[in-house]
């Protein structure tokens, strides 16, 4: 996975943009790293493909120690996404998350 900085219109700091690259098409996807916290030992994202759109999708790292690069897969069950939604809705204190399927 290719990391990398570059700033962003309309926001207070600066978001990571990071590429993801689908292993089954060998697609390569970019999102912006909004936040990012740890729940139940786990390492999440929420990210948007876009500084626009009202969308945002949560990661979640499946990555092994002797990974080299991060594995991350969208958060698919129902109360793990609304638990991790609702720690980036305290983090993210002026924006509101609502977690959907």
């Amino acid at each position: 996975m290719q990391e990398r900085k570059k700033p962003c219109k309309g926001m207070e700091k600066e978001l990571e943009k990071i590429v993801f690259q689908v292993p089954e098409t060998e697609e390569e996807v970019e999102f912006y790293v909004v936040e990012e916290t740890k729940f139940n030992g786990a390492h999440y994202l929420l990210v948007v493909e876009d500084l626009e759109e009202e969308e945002a999708y949560l990661l979640k790292d499946l990555s092994e120690e002797s990974d080299t690069e991060s594995v991350y897969v969208m958060v698919e069950d129902d109360k793990e996404r609304e638990a991790v939604a609702g720690i980036f809705s305290e983090l993210l204190e002026d924006i509101e998350i609502e977690a959907k399927q």
